[in-house]
């Protein structure tokens, strides 16, 4: 009999979101189950029912995860770019690999149409906090132009487009795959730009 490493509940807890992300990855949100994310890692449906509450908490659990992960790899590229390393395309291009390629647009789409919105919180608040850590002086919405909150909705909004439909959309217009991006690109130059003559 193999005997299973013992893991602490934050190991097992970690395994867990790590196999849950891999599966929406892979094969898309129906399949991030506690039944499958348990098989994926050798462990059973129970423990994760003790970690998760439900398939709904696995997949707000797993939403928080993906947000965390993102906005602190675009947190880095946009102090990274603030300090001359980096540019607003690599910018454009993480938030954009989040929704599509790391699975997040997949995992939004999946909440809104099995009404689980409130999964979403997590991605929304994580972004909030993001633009806030960006941009402290626009904390006060009342004062102030609020440029980073209108940079960063256009961005997060066109990379989830981007990720449900752009393929299709770009190829049905003529246009190369990589048109959004380039767009996105393009508006957060300007925003920068903007900035630097204020």
């Amino acid at each position: 009999m193999v005997q299973r490493k013992r893991l602490t509940p934050e190991e097992s807890r970690s395994s867990a979101l790590e196999a849950a992300r891999a599966l929406l990855i892979e094969t898309g949100p129906q399949s991030v189950t506690l039944k499958a994310v348990a098989g994926r890692i050798g462990r059973t449906h129970a423990n994760l029912l003790h970690h998760f509450g439900s398939a709904s908490g696995l997949q707000k659990a797993l939403a928080e995860h993906l947000a965390r992960t993102v906005c602190e790899t675009i947190i880095e590229a946009v102090r990274a770019s603030r300090a001359g390393l980096g540019s607003p395309r690599e910018v454009v291009d993480l938030a954009f690999d989040a929704f599509d390629r790391e699975g997040a647009g997949a995992l939004t789409s999946w909440m809104l149409l099995t009404g689980n919105e409130d999964a979403l919180d997590p991605i929304i608040s994580t972004i909030h906090e993001l633009v806030d850590e960006l941009a402290p002086g626009e904390a006060d919405h009342a004062s102030g132009d609020q440029r980073i909150h209108r940079d960063t909705l256009t961005l997060v909004l066109m990379a989830l487009g981007d990720a449900l439909i752009g393929g299709a959309l770009a190829k049905s217009l003529g246009l190369p795959r990589d048109a959004a991006r380039e767009r996105a690109s393009d508006m957060l130059e300007a925003s920068l730009a903007e900035q630097l003559q204020a």
